[in-house]
């Protein structure tokens, strides 16, 4: 099996032995401690850097390609959130799963390698508003932005809630069928490939941090963490971002959206155009979710060829 690299097959990391014989990282892989929990994360090459923010219920693996095409040219450095990946998967009482934690520990990280100037933030999925957190903190350390099917602020007025979601947060069902049947994780799998079939490599990646109750904690709370109320712990957070988008205008994007997602769907789409009308956008209308499976062959050329038009700003 590969690694989030695409590279070997390692055992899991100490003190994370109930994911055992995950695909784990070469020379690149390393750990920051988290107060005591252990955040894995991908740091590759040299130059500008890149961060690529990962969504749920994905991991640096989901990444692989585009590390490998551009690190290269640029320091590329890929967490896997807590809960995720080869990080530490805590319960509640060692962790609290919310978006304003995460994007403290993506501070926490940037701040621990020293970056803090000319960043790329390449996001997808829960990437995006966590990215976005941490960029409404920072504005002036973003360089350009990079986006793929992701959202930045409130579900959009026309939007409405998929129901496979809302069954998913249900305080019954909800556990029953992420944490316990691991519905989340498979039903991505399946559906998150369009144009073509996710492979049995891809798929077996994906899924491979993912093996246990204990272990999809964190899926299960990414769902629930999505703001659709004002009584909902991260709705004020999502506001405050949302308002201060306007800042980025003038920031380089790139926008490249599979339209056969049905969660981020056109509907966030136009909501990303409306607010930046001059954003590079690139449609595909045969790909899903999963665009960097879907579609690497279109996907990697745009990002290479989007950092180098603007690699001197």
């Amino acid at each position: 099996m590969v690694n989030s690299l695409g590279v070997i097959r390692q055992p899991s990391a100490p003190g994370n032995s109930a994911t055992p014989n995950l695909p784990d990282a070469n020379s690149s892989s390393r750990f920051l401690d988290l107060n005591g929990l252990r955040f894995h994360y991908v740091d590759e090459g040299h130059g500008d850097p890149v961060v690529m923010v990962h969504g749920n219920p994905t991991w640096s693996f989901y990444y692989r390609h585009l590390i490998r095409a551009l690190s290269g040219e640029y320091r590329t450095i890929v967490p896997d959130h807590i809960g995720c990946g080869l990080s530490d998967k805590p319960d509640d009482a060692r962790y609290d799963y919310t978006l304003g934690r995460r994007a403290d520990d993506l501070e926490a990280l940037l701040d621990h390698l020293g970056v803090r100037e000319n960043i790329t933030l390449i996001l997808h999925d829960w990437g995006g508003m966590i990215g976005m957190t941490y960029a409404h903190r920072h504005p002036e350390r973003i360089k350009t932005l990079v986006i793929f099917n992701t959202g930045a602020f409130h579900l959009p007025a026309a939007k409405p809630f998929p129901w496979a979601l809302w069954l998913c947060r249900n305080a019954l069902f909800g556990p029953l069928l992420v944490r316990g049947l691991n519905a989340f994780c498979l039903a991505a799998a399946r559906v998150g490939c369009k144009r073509k079939p996710l492979s049995a490599e891809a798929r077996a990646g994906l899924l491979a941090p993912y093996d246990s109750w204990k272990n999809r904690i964190a899926i299960l709370r990414f769902v629930q963490d999505i703001p659709l109320r004002k009584s909902d712990r991260c709705y004020d957070l999502v506001s405050d971002v949302q308002d201060g988008l306007q800042r980025f205008r003038r920031v380089p994007m790139l926008i490249c959206w599979g339209e056969r997602d049905f969660v981020f769907d056109r509907h966030f789409l136009d909501e990303w155009v409306r607010r930046f009308p001059e954003a590079e956008v690139h449609r595909f209308a045969d790909a899903g979710h999963y665009i960097l499976e879907d579609a690497p062959e279109d996907i990697i050329p745009l990002t290479r060829a989007f950092l180098a038009r603007h690699r001197g700003r």
